[in-house]
């Protein structure tokens, strides 16, 4: 991506994406910011998955390998779709079935690089039970 900036530079400055991969690399996805914040979240499947989402716009996710690596999990009431690796497993995030919040997605933020996740405020939703933050 590129911004003209020319009062500032002179010249087009290109913005550096940031890249979430899974383990061995089959799936990546693309986003232009980092996260200010990701959710730990403790319902049934989020809990034993382990992983951290970070919500994103989906116009603003861009997956950059064939959807065809990623397999999907939904159960339930059918609203969202797990995504994980079809090579190493690794949890990739959720998208929404059609009809339910289209405009959502979230990326494992595991998946970014550690300083990343590290920079981001966690925060911790009781989706077992109450589906209120548990940090307010």
């Amino acid at each position: 991506m590129v911004d003209i900036d020319e009062a500032e530079r002179g010249s087009p400055r290109v913005e550096t994406m940031i890249e979430a991969t899974c383990h061995c690399g089959a799936v990546r996805f693309e986003v232009a910011r980092a996260p200010d914040t990701v959710t730990s979240c403790n319902c049934s499947i989020c809990r034993r998955l382990g992983s951290v989402c970070a919500y994103y716009p989906a116009a603003e996710v861009t997956l950059t390998t064939p959807r065809e690596t990623i397999a999907e999990y939904v159960w339930g009431d059918k609203m969202i779709a797990f995504g994980h690796c079809r090579v190493c497993g690794c949890a990739t995030g959720w998208r929404p079935m059609p009809g339910y919040d289209e405009g959502r997605v979230a990326i494992n933020a595991r998946l970014f690089p550690p300083e990343v996740l590290a920079a981001a405020r966690v925060r911790r939703i009781d989706g077992a039970d109450t589906w209120k933050y548990l940090d307010e």
